[in-house]
């Protein structure tokens, strides 16, 4: 079994100042979800690094323009008009969530507000009321606290190890899949590329 070293992660993540934080929830976490292989922690954390700015960014921002509105979510928003109108709102992130998470992942309609409240957090971006709630389900706490949990280092460390324990992503990350491993985890290839690039560099930190 391989476990994760306080320098291996300082590597892994240069620039984060809460080393020693993330270190105290992973070198606990990774071993109770099996993530315990070179090529499954480095899977585990290329991705996270990806889905969360390298461990800064532990809530999704959806602070976007209308042109980026178009290009990413352009079911949701087909038009220039509506994209626009949608970034001038005064509670422009909060009205961009409810919409593209409208009436899905066991979320509400626009109107319930549920899009906002279950938006991505946590090291994987865990979104969706039904995550929400089978993740707390997990812990044997509310959605609420769930929510709040995410919020921490271990509980946006434990959200991602639920997450991947729950899709079963140590079968893909056993074969570097790292394309299969994207698409379960973003629902299609975005950044691909620098997901590629935080495996290989962790494969090589690992001693892979």
């Amino acid at each position: 079994m391989t476990r994760l070293t306080k320098e291996q992660l300082k590597q892994l993540l240069p620039k984060n100042p809460y080393i020693d934080y993330w270190y105290n929830a992973l070198s606990q976490l990774l071993p109770d979800y099996e993530i315990n292989t070179p090529q499954r922690i480095a899977a585990f954390m290329a991705q996270c690094a990806h889905e969360s700015g390298g461990f800064t960014a532990l809530e999704e921002n959806l602070n976007y323009k209308p042109a980026t509105l178009r290009k990413l979510f352009s079911k949701y928003f087909p038009t220039d008009e509506l994209a626009a109108q949608y970034c001038s709102k005064t509670n422009k992130q909060e009205a961009i969530a409810n919409r593209i998470y409208a009436s899905r992942m066991g979320n509400g309609d626009e109107a319930s507000g549920d899009g906002f409240k279950y938006k991505g957090r946590g090291l994987i971006q865990l979104t969706g009321k039904d995550n929400y709630t089978f993740f707390a389900g997990s812990l044997g706490i509310s959605v609420e606290e769930a929510a709040e949990y995410m919020h921490t280092f271990e509980g946006a460390a434990q959200s991602a190890c639920w997450f991947w324990e729950t899709n079963n992503l140590n079968q893909w990350a056993d074969k570097g899949d790292i394309l299969t491993l994207t698409k379960r985890i973003n629902g299609g290839t975005i950044g691909l590329e620098d997901r590629i690039k935080h495996y290989e560099h962790a494969l090589h930190v690992l001693g892979a």
